[in-house]
Order: C-alpha cells, then sequence, then structure tokens
C-alpha cells in the first residue's frame, strides 16, 4: 500500500518552517531579546496544531538547525541542538493532543500547556546532556521560565487565538 503525502499539510509546513527562520528578524537577532519572546516557538507549536503531530516535530527539528547553519543564530552549539528537541516535542505534542482531545475550544489550551511543559522538561534534559554540571536547576528555571515568561505569555495568548479563528479556514 503506497502512502501519499499530503500536499496541504506539506504546504502549511514548508510556511511554518519559513515564519520560523524570518520570525527571529523580529527581535532583531539579539539572543537576549529572542530568548524573551522565543519567536521560532510559535510557527512550531502552530504547525503542530493545524498540520499534525508528525508535522510539528519535522519542523521542530528542522527550524532551529537550519536558521543556525543559514543565519549563524542561534549558536549550533548547545542553543540550535537543544533547541531542535524542544521544538521537536512542542510541535509533536500539541498536534497530537489536539488530534486524541475533543474538539472543543479548552483543549488548544491543554494541548498548548502540555507541549510547553514537556519541550522545556526534554530542553533541560539535553541541556544538561550536552553541557553537563554547570548546567543546574537554577539554569534550567532561568532559561525555561524566567527568562522566557514574555514568550511564554505570548504563546499563551496568541497561539489559542490564532488556533481558534484559523481552524474553520485551514481544516475548509
Amino acid at each position: 500500500m503506497k502512502k501519499t503525502i499530503d500536499s496541504k499539510k506539506l504546504t502549511l509546513s514548508g510556511m511554518f518552517l519559513a515564519l520560523a527562520l524570518v520570525m527571529p528578524f523580529l527581535t532583531g537577532q539579539i539572543p537576549q531579546i529572542g530568548s524573551m519572546l522565543c519567536p521560532m516557538h510559535f510557527p512550531v507549536l502552530l504547525c503542530g496544531f493545524f498540520c499534525g503531530g508528525p508535522w510539528g516535530l519535522l519542523v521542530g527539528i528542522i527550524a532551529p538547525l537550519l536558521r543556525s547553519a543559514i543565519f549563524g543564530m542561534p549558536p549550533l552549539f548547545p542553543t540550535a541542538f537543544c533547541m531542535a528537541f524542544e521544538l521537536a516535542v512542542y510541535g509533536m505534542v500539541a498536534g497530537h493532543l489536539y488530534r486524541l482531545l475533543p474538539k472543543e475550544k479548552w483543549a488548544v489550551y491543554v494541548s498548548l500547556v502540555c507541549a510547553m511543559i514537556l519541550g522545556r522538561i526534554v530542553w533541560g534534559i539535553v541541556m544538561l546532556v550536552c553541557v553537563g554540571a554547570e548546567f543546574g536547576m537554577a539554569a534550567f528555571v532561568a532559561g525555561a521560565v524566567t527568562t522566557a515568561l514574555p514568550g511564554i505569555i505570548l504563546q499563551l495568548v496568541l497561539i489559542p487565538a490564532i488556533v481558534i479563528v484559523m481552524k474553520k479556514y485551514v481544516e475548509g
């Protein structure tokens, strides 16, 4: 049995990947602002919601690595490497949970929050493996929560609004 690729999901995934590559320019390529606003996270999460977990996973892996290769930001190791794991989990979990849960508005929030928590935990584990003992709990909390708080708030406000409003147009 031959499996075909859904051209709509492929096209949308390409668009979300392109957005992940260009959205950090909104932060002026300043790492501190990028760490605060998390501009690459938005397209990956949206890809998971609109295209499904596997597509979100692929875009999540590719986006930081490709952006690092093309623009030099984020730095490949450990930043882009660890982000690839984090964003892959974001896209996969958001898409997978959203497909499993009832088609209610609250499901967007549950899927998003679970994806954000699991993605940050995976990021912390990969950072610990890559950097070693110098990456402790204080560094995890600072990187996963404190520094990224503005981006987390933006994600919690904007992602559900976009998904709820746009879902009928994308599925239609």
